[in-house]
């Protein structure tokens, strides 16, 4: 059985080194996933994330889909909207130079969670995004402590990393961004 950590200063609330899955059983759990950009169900779930960030996109904003997958969909969706996107994914589309540049954008949908050295990822992301961008998140948030002891997000053994309200608060001041909170595991923050 697992144990948790609840950071005192941030309130992440994260699986110790230990307890993480190999990347080879991680992978073999992504590739069981059948996350397909013709599924309007799964269309519909992202866009909860990608309309209220596509009403704050210029027209002809590039960005990336970081964590997307083994069947991406956010690419097509944006780009039929007239946005360019680059995907990234350590298992699937690992393409390093798509990591050198800027965007006006970046979503991490239903990835975050699994984020290995969460502050490490989270700065890469921060370097790869202009001044004035967005960065989407999709994730499942925690309540409270209590909650948190009977949710069953947290029994997914790839799910390491568990950032409520107050974690993206402390993120959004660490790394000077203002937030907003569009839906109840939805969180879109603009670099300053």
């Amino acid at each position: 059985m697992r144990s948790y950590h609840n950071c005192s200063l941030c309130h992440l609330i994260f699986v110790p080194a230990e307890y993480h899955v190999t990347d080879d059983a991680e992978k073999a759990i992504y590739d069981l996933h059948q996350n397909s950009p013709e599924d309007e169900g799964y269309r519909k779930f992202l866009n909860r994330l990608l309309i209220p960030l596509c009403n704050k996109l210029a027209p002809n904003a590039q960005g990336l889909d970081f964590g997307c997958g083994p069947g991406p969909a956010i690419k097509p969706m944006l780009e039929a909207q007239g946005f360019t996107v680059n995907n990234y994914d350590i298992y699937y589309y690992k393409q390093e130079n798509v990591l050198q540049k800027k965007y006006d954008f970046i979503t991490t949908t239903e990835a975050i969670e699994h984020f290995n050295q969460p502050r490490k990822e989270l700065e890469l992301l921060d370097s790869l995004l202009r001044s004035g961008g967005y960065l989407g998140i999709m994730t499942k948030r925690p309540t409270s402590l209590e909650a948190f002891s009977r949710w069953h997000y947290k029994n997914d053994q790839t799910h390491i990393c568990f950032f409520s309200e107050k974690t993206f608060q402390w993120i959004a001041s660490a790394f000077n961004y203002q937030i907003e909170f569009p839906g109840p595991d939805t969180v879109i923050m603009k670099k300053m």
